[in-house]
């Protein structure tokens, strides 16, 4: 009896002595490489990202899980259902692989608290500062130069492209600095900064319409000796670039419509120019 009570003890105080594995910052780049590259790449309408992220994690969640089955049980919960926009999702998963690395498997359904909470906010704000914001100014710049014949618009959108890789790198650094810190630090803020980010984001767009959509007619009206041109003398006079803010408009109010996709809205106004360009009423 005596043995098996100092047998237990041993055991306590070996648990209580384990070291765990202190998650190292080549660990950290290691894991956000692989979750970029294969993010959107093994996505699925299941589980969306979660093969991604089990893929990304599970070189250093074997680091951090020396037991098999803790180690498959880690895993097993990275493959759940997870959707977000990559950049964010970055701190997110950042964060969860703190808690992993302090509580280890008796963190699993924290770990997965804290994706599923986090994933819808963070995506706001990334959707509107990644895949609007961000495309939108730095792709308009580029194009407008490229359009000029100044081969340092794809440069300049190369070199951007390059920078936002290291950015996502940051911010899977940063989350993982911040551990749960996000919840109670961002949480309160999220709403506020999205709807200040969509509303500059919207701001900028509606900008773009006058210089980037080129839209103009060349029809005339003649009575007698008086001319009237429709594109100089009536629709500039009611506003600038009017025909440009219509046909922005089909398109957005054609995006709404899921009979409609970016390809046949392509291949509409490409239909479109051809033929007002062919009967000389519209210039696009």
């Amino acid at each position: 009896m005596n043995n098996e009570v100092q047998k237990e003890i041993n055991q306590g105080i070996d648990v209580q002595t384990e070291e765990r594995y202190k998650v190292t910052k080549r660990d950290l780049r290691k894991t956000a490489a692989r979750y970029n590259f294969m993010a959107c790449n093994i996505f699925n309408y299941e589980s969306q990202m979660g093969p991604a992220i089990a893929w990304a994690m599970a070189p250093v969640l074997r680091k951090i899980y020396k037991k098999d089955d803790e180690y498959k049980m880690a895993l097993n919960n990275h493959f759940n259902y997870f959707n977000s926009t990559t950049v964010m999702s970055s701190m997110i998963l950042g964060a969860t692989l703190a808690v992993e690395e302090k509580d280890g498997i008796a963190a699993k359904d924290t770990v997965q608290s804290l994706k599923t909470s986090l994933m819808g906010p963070f995506a706001g704000v990334g959707d509107t500062l990644v895949w609007v914001l961000w495309p939108t100014i730095i792709g308009s710049i580029s194009g407008y130069m490229a359009q000029q014949g100044n081969p340092l618009g794809a440069i300049i959108w190369l070199l951007c492209n390059i920078a936002f890789w290291f950015v996502k790198s940051k911010m899977f650094q940063i989350g993982y600095t911040s551990g749960t810190k996000l919840i109670t630090n961002l949480g309160k803020r999220l709403t506020a900064f999205t709807e200040a980010a969509s509303i500059m984001g919207l701001s900028v767009v509606g900008a773009l319409i006058a210089t980037s959509v080129k839209v103009t007619t060349a029809l005339n009206f003649k009575v007698g000796e008086v001319a009237l041109n429709l594109q100089t003398d009536i629709l500039d006079k009611i506003m600038p670039s009017l025909l440009p803010v219509l046909l922005t408009l089909l398109v957005y109010k054609l995006l709404g419509n899921k009979k409609w996709t970016a390809t046949k809205l392509i291949l509409l106004i490409i239909v479109i120019s051809l033929v007002c360009a062919f009967f000389g009423i519209l210039t696009v």
